[in-house]
């Protein structure tokens, strides 16, 4: 009877634990079920489906900020000097609002003293009077991270239709300052555009003393990088096809996109005649690239050759205060896009129906 009363209880004890486990296991599965029903991260909408190459062509307009800007202040554009340029771009889209691209783009900028400088302006006459120019042919490469203000999570067949964007990025470019030798010149590259940065208009490779104003003073690369950073809109114009708009800076860290930075130096240090020539235009009595007459009625009312020696006071000549260019600001240049993208390997399958 002992034994009986033994097992039954033994049986009971069992059933109540079982009964007990079965209970806390529901609890934890309903428990799991909720935190996985309300678990947020690392959730990816965007799969490998929906990502996509493009490749693009884009007409450029370039244009420049610099010491031979018409204003002195900060990002003014003489915009009758824009030139075009053209452009090809590869991107790649990776997620629902970013595209990573790379592009490479070719365009001129230009500057002209004489064409952008009002005589009768006090903050420009004195530019007028320097009589500078420059035209810079530019080639760069560009990385940049784009970042549509539209969100979508879509293929590239249901992408928005239409959508703005931001970008910014890395770019390295070649630049060439050039100027024209005036055709009135006595020197043999009369009427001919010459490279500038071989000259040392500023003294780079004249082995100044140390008490001169531009000792120190080194040659620049033809090789620089820049920080692009601008904004477009994108157009879907249909499955394949984006048009897009884009305007963007290029922040650069040279001054020399001009040639033009710091200050005239005692002509007799420099190189050669051509450097000389080209060192300082305020005498020139015609403009070298238009070959229009000079206005020297307002020269001579901001300017005067006080010692006779062919001179300008302030221009040509070295001393502290004839400053040729800013040395405290680099040049700047912007670039406006018109760019057409084609999708690359895209297809779209229709329904079949009998």
């Amino acid at each position: 009877m002992k034994r009986y009363l033994i097992l039954i209880l033994t049986v009971l004890v069992m059933g109540v634990s079982e009964s007990a486990h079965s209970q806390l296991k529901r609890k934890s599965i309903r428990k799991n079920n909720k935190r996985i029903s309300s678990f947020k991260g690392k959730k990816n909408n965007f799969t490998a489906d929906k990502k996509y190459n493009y490749l693009a062509f884009s007409i450029n307009a370039f244009n420049y900020f610099g010491d031979l800007a018409p204003l002195s202040r900060r990002l003014s554009t003489d915009i009758s000097f824009t030139r075009p340029g053209f452009g090809l771009e590869f991107g790649h889209r990776f997620g629902p609002r970013y595209t990573l691209r790379g592009a490479f783009t070719y365009g001129t900028l230009r500057g002209d003293d004489f064409e952008s400088a009002d005589p009768g302006d006090e903050e420009a006459r004195f530019r007028y009077v320097r009589n500078l120019h420059f035209r810079n042919r530019i080639k760069e490469l560009t990385i940049t991270a784009m970042f549509d203000l539209l969100k979508n999570e879509g293929s590239y067949i249901s992408r928005v239709q239409f959508t703005p964007y931001a970008f910014v990025g890395l770019t390295v470019f070649h630049h060439n300052p050039q100027a024209y030798v005036n055709e009135s010149s006595s020197l043999p590259e009369a009427g001919s555009w010459v490279d500038l940065e071989p000259l040392g208009t500023e003294g780079q490779y004249s082995n100044l003393p140390d008490d001169a104003v531009n000792s120190g003073i080194e040659s620049y690369s033809l090789w620089q990088i820049a920080i692009p950073i601008g904004i477009g809109v994108r157009y879907r114009l249909n499955q394949v096809f984006d048009l897009s708009f884009e305007v963007g800076l290029r922040y650069t860290f040279t001054d020399y996109l001009d040639d033009v930075s710091q200050n005239y130096i005692d002509p007799s240090l420099l190189p050669n005649d051509l450097s000389r020539e080209l060192a300082d235009r305020s005498q020139e009595t015609t403009a070298a690239v238009s070959n229009s007459e000079r206005d020297f009625t307002a020269i001579n009312a901001t300017a005067f050759d006080r010692d006779g020696d062919g001179f300008f006071d302030g221009y040509g000549t070295e001393f502290r205060d004839n400053i040729r260019g800013n040395k405290d600001d680099n040049d700047q240049y912007f670039v406006t896009t018109i760019k057409l993208a084609y999708i690359i390997g895209a297809t779209f399958r229709r329904a079949k129906f009998r």
